[in-house]
């Protein structure tokens, strides 16, 4: 089978401005499980990075001063229009990114009901008087405050859910009555030209300016154009930890946020259901092919259940399937470049070079990696303190959930972490000691729901996001006291 090609239902170029402007050059993306051509992509220019933050500068107050039920209706439009192509989107999405189907069914959906909530806290934009008269010279003084729009936003996508990050720069901005300037990953436009184009017909539709949401493809140099421009607000940015250091630095004073990697780890109590264990590994440890930062990678399992639970992963492991990724039994498919796949079975070979062991996996079938089980992989060894973003787990024995604990949080990496047990007092101390963004109890630690708080700490990321919460991270407060 060969990928059929893919037809943009929107006009060539970038759209920038209010209108989509011509490029001098294209790139051609490519279906991961075969390298068969998808469509050619336009490729932005540093230029054309500066040209969308001048156009985003100029809509900027018309943006802010857009009554909410505009920007209501223009998120609930893309809403609509994102539900009317929701399987056309979805084998999209399998085209460029390699995903298996029913990954990307799943970011569909996500993706819907992050335009819905965004739609939602447009009502719930709103500010709260303050007693000014605690002290003697407020007295007679009328103070509240409300929250403003930040200003231009620059989002800045990950190749891996392309459409529902993308989504989650937006629909957060256009709510909080930001323009907002977007850049998918080099591997994976299509999705997100796609989305800005339907943003810009609701936009349209709604009486409001179509520039208010406008994307540029490129390379690095195009990110570095636009979040060092000094006339953007806010970079918000999803991706590796090195990366997003980088536009910190580079950004500064713009106020920065960083969705970042992680290592998350998954907790296994003598108390706990081993069945259930077993299968969050399995769900959590190889959807999307490993390829998300809240995957199951290292497996804390105390030391008098450590055997029993890893037979139990390895009797099950043989229903990760692996193959084609259109095919809705598919679990495990090519990851997004051989750059990557060689990169992962280079960090399992060096894992095994340290002393671990390979309980299941190692390899290569075809253009995918095997789904990976290692055992006793050392500190040091990348895959356990760095991101494997691939179908890798790691296990090791523990002799008390303290110890567990202490472990999970030695990494420099702080996103999900999650505890399987019985005991709510294990529960709760998870909760309490973790020291990660999110804890997911008895569930797999890549649980999102995207209407929650959603970032982590230290080398993951600052800020948050779940449209409520990024709504606010891209307002500012203005005070207001008068003396009547």
């Amino acid at each position: 089978m060969t990928a059929p090609a893919f037809d943009p239902p929107h006009p060539p170029g970038l759209p920038i401005g209010a209108d989509w402007v011509p490029v001098e050059h294209t790139a051609t993306v490519r279906f991961p499980f075969d390298g068969s051509a998808i469509a050619a992509a336009p490729v932005g220019t540093p230029a054309q990075a500066g040209q969308a933050v001048t156009e985003a500068v100029a809509v900027a107050r018309a943006v802010a001063a857009l009554p909410s039920r505009v920007r209501r209706a223009v998120l609930t439009g893309v809403h609509d229009a994102l539900a009317e192509h929701r399987a056309e989107f979805e084998r999209l999405l399998v085209l460029e990114t390699g995903k298996p189907l029913v990954d990307c069914q799943v970011e569909v959906a996500r993706t819907l009901v992050t335009w819905s909530a965004a739609a939602e806290e447009v009502a719930r934009l709103h500010g709260e008087t303050v007693p000014l008269d605690l002290l003697p010279s407020g007295d007679g003084l009328v103070g509240f405050w409300t929250r403003r729009p930040i200003g231009v936003v620059v989002g800045i996508a990950g190749f891996n859910y392309p459409l529902l990050l993308a989504s989650h720069k937006i629909a957060p901005a256009i709510a909080a009555g930001c323009p907002v300037v977007c850049k998918p990953a080099p591997q994976t436009p299509l999705a997100t030209l796609w989305l800005v184009h339907l943003v810009r017909e609701a936009a349209r539709a709604a009486g409001a300016p179509v520039a208010l949401a406008q994307l540029v493809t490129g390379d690095a140099e195009v990110g570095s154009a636009l979040v060092t421009d000094r006339r953007i607000g806010a970079v918000s940015f999803t991706g590796s930890a090195a990366v997003g250091h980088r536009i910190a630095r580079a950004a500064a004073p713009t106020k920065t946020l960083l969705e970042l990697g992680s290592n998350a780890a998954l907790v296994v109590a003598e108390d706990a259901d081993l069945d259930a264990a077993a299968d969050a590994v399995l769900r959590g440890g190889f959807y999307a092919s490993g390829q998300a930062c809240i995957s199951v990678q290292r497996v804390l399992v105390v030391e008098a259940v450590r055997e029993e639970f890893v037979k139990r992963v390895l009797d099950r492991l043989d229903e990760v399937v692996v193959g084609d990724p259109r095919d809705p039994a598919t679990r495990v498919a090519a990851l997004i470049d051989e750059r990557a796949t060689a990169r992962v079975l280079d960090w399992v070979d060096q894992a095994v070079a340290a002393g671990a062991r390979v309980l299941a996996g190692g390899g290569q079938v075809g253009g995918a990696v095997r789904p990976t089980v290692l055992a006793d992989v050392p500190d040091a060894s990348p895959c356990w303190s760095e991101e494997v973003f691939g179908p890798v787990v790691c296990v090791r024995g523990v002799s008390t959930v303290e110890e567990a604990v202490e472990q999970v949080n030695a990494s420099r990496y702080g996103l999900h972490a999650s505890v399987y047990t019985r005991s709510l007092a294990t529960a709760f101390r998870a909760v309490d000691e973790l020291d990660v963004g999110g804890v997911v109890v008895n569930e797999v630690p890549g649980f999102r729901s995207d209407t929650m708080p959603y970032g982590g700490v230290k080398d993951s990321g600052t800020g948050r996001e779940g449209p409520r919460f990024a709504v606010e991270e891209l307002t500012v407060t203005r005070m207001a006291v008068i003396r009547p």
